[in-house]
């Protein structure tokens, strides 16, 4: 059904360092301007959820580690509005459909190489040459060059109103010469920009980063981060408990009544968990059969139940946190008529990185199973479930996934998750009507009008019922009393900046 499928890890955070002061901090000030000890911040401990997954590759899953951990940085980042901000550019034009001109600002690569034009450039079109193609660059063809003294230019084959946004994709971050060696393998091991450096990768257990003390936004206020990876939730909380870890991120709702009040972060993210019902085979085939699902289903016991309040109930593919959607959004459109279930057996299926997952799944599975469906229930670690989902093999499929990761364009994940081509079409929905609406909404330059189109096919997308949202998260991170400046970013891009020290 769909030629261009890259899998990605759906629930790595993403950091932007320029970001620190666009989002909530976890308390002080979040400047650069110095420590207070002598430029020698103690180090930060912090834990991870999900380890490197492909060697640490910009261009697909790990790039989240990279960027959260203050290693990689593009050409622009995210504000709290979700509009392009300066990064390495510190502006940018447009001229004609097709062309953009970033201005670039004085920085320097973590080898002591400068960040200039053709270095931008040569980054750039290794991203566009990757096998697969980076998230940020699905259906968008793209070539950089140098255009004059500290200018980079860079041609769409189409005209692309959001380049600037793709552009704060950490897949899409700069990396110097020397990260690109004679194999396929991108190594960013010193050769990135941000204000921390990887001096040491101990496999899927850890890593050693030390502060880039020639980062052009500023010294950190942090000698160095040591980093752990550790996949259990509660042992991440355990850690935070016992005085081991300075940050955990991703504290399973289930361990956060552990934590001191002072201790636990609560933040309204872009992640939404959703059911997504396979409408090109198996039962869900049948509309009216979707729309049995969609009516059988409760949603408001899981922002309540499951996540314990650290949730919202869902609405739509976007959440409360994407602040302009609710007062754009419109009723579904093209909704069948439901149809009584005849036993039909599902296959169900989710992944247990999120603790909450299986229990979301096991309350869908019990409200399906009550409506006249027989339900088979998989939960596997997502690196094994993803191939299987993409390729279609589950009739049902619990995904939590943030609407913004990978480019903050509100129109991209509709393009990628519910179209015919769409590279991550878990519900495998191939409809014309979704198809028209998202197509005219990627036309779109002015940013009200994008978001009206873009609330305009998730109208005909939820209409479909091939997606049924179930609840907007809160992320809760972990914080030691004896930290400030930790980063709360609702489009899960930033954990640690500058300013980040204890």
């Amino acid at each position: 059904m769909r030629s261009h499928r890259r899998p990605r890890l759906l629930a790595p955070f993403l950091l932007v360092p320029l970001m620190a002061g666009c989002f909530a901090s976890g308390g002080g000030d979040d400047s650069a301007s110095g420590d207070g000890n002598g430029g020698d911040g103690a180090r930060l401990r912090v834990a991870l959820a999900f380890p490197p997954a492909e060697n640490l590759s910009p261009y697909g899953a790990d790039a989240t580690l990279l960027s959260r951990l203050g290693v990689t940085e593009g050409l622009t980042s995210l504000d709290a509005n979700g509009s392009a901000a300066p990064a390495l550019a510190e502006s940018w034009r447009r001229d004609g459909d097709r062309i953009w001109e970033f201005s670039l600002r004085d920085a320097t690569f973590q080898d002591g190489g400068e960040v200039t034009p053709a270095a931008v450039a040569a980054s750039l079109t290794h991203a566009t040459d990757a096998e697969p193609a980076p998230a940020a660059l699905a259906g968008v063809t793209l070539s950089a060059e140098a255009g004059g003294d500290r200018i980079v230019r860079i041609t769409t084959a189409e005209p692309d109103p959001v380049l600037p946004l793709r552009l704060s994709s950490p897949s899409l971050a700069i990396l110097s010469k020397g990260a690109y060696g004679k194999s396929d393998r991108v190594d960013p091991v010193g050769h990135a920009t941000g204000p921390f450096e990887l001096t040491e990768v101990n496999g899927a257990t850890s890593a050693a980063l030390d502060r880039f003390d020639d980062y052009w936004g500023g010294r950190a206020q942090a000698s160095g981060i040591d980093a752990r990876f550790i996949a259990d939730g509660t042992a991440r909380a355990n850690a935070l408990r016992t005085g081991e870890l300075d940050i955990a991120e991703a504290v399973p709702v289930a361990q956060a009544a552990s934590l001191d009040e002072e201790t636990r972060r609560d933040t309204a993210t872009t992640r939404t968990t959703s059911l997504l019902l396979n409408a090109s085979s198996g039962p869900f085939k049948d509309a009216g059969l979707r729309a049995a699902a969609r009516g059988a289903l409760d949603t408001s016991v899981f922002a309540k139940d499951v996540y314990e309040g650290y949730g919202d109930p869902g609405a739509g593919v976007y959440g409360p946190a994407v602040t302009w959607a609710e007062g754009k959004r419109t009723p579904p459109v093209g909704r069948a008529a439901a149809k009584k279930p005849g036993g039909d057996t599902i296959d169900l299926a989710t992944y247990d990185n999120r603790p909450e997952l299986p229990e979301v799944a096991q309350v869908v599975k019990q409200q399906l199973e009550k409506a006249g469906f027989t339900v088979k229930l998989t939960v596997r670690e997502y690196s094994r479930l993803e191939g299987d989902a993409l390729d279609g093999k589950f009739d049902a499929f619990v995904l939590a996934r943030n609407t913004l990761l990978d480019t903050g364009d509100p129109v991209a994940v509709l393009s990628g998750d519910y179209t015919c081509d769409g590279g991550f079409n878990i519900a495998q929905l191939c409809d014309k009507g979704v198809e028209r609406a998202v197509a005219d909404a990627e036309q779109i330059a002015d940013t009200a009008k994008r978001q009206d189109a873009a609330m305009a096919a998730e109208a005909r997308i939820i209409g479909s019922d091939a997606v049924v949202p179930l609840v907007h998260q809160r992320i809760i991170t972990g914080v030691a009393d004896s930290v400030q400046g930790v980063v709360l970013d609702p489009y899960e891009r930033a954990l640690v900046g500058t300013g980040t020290r204890r």
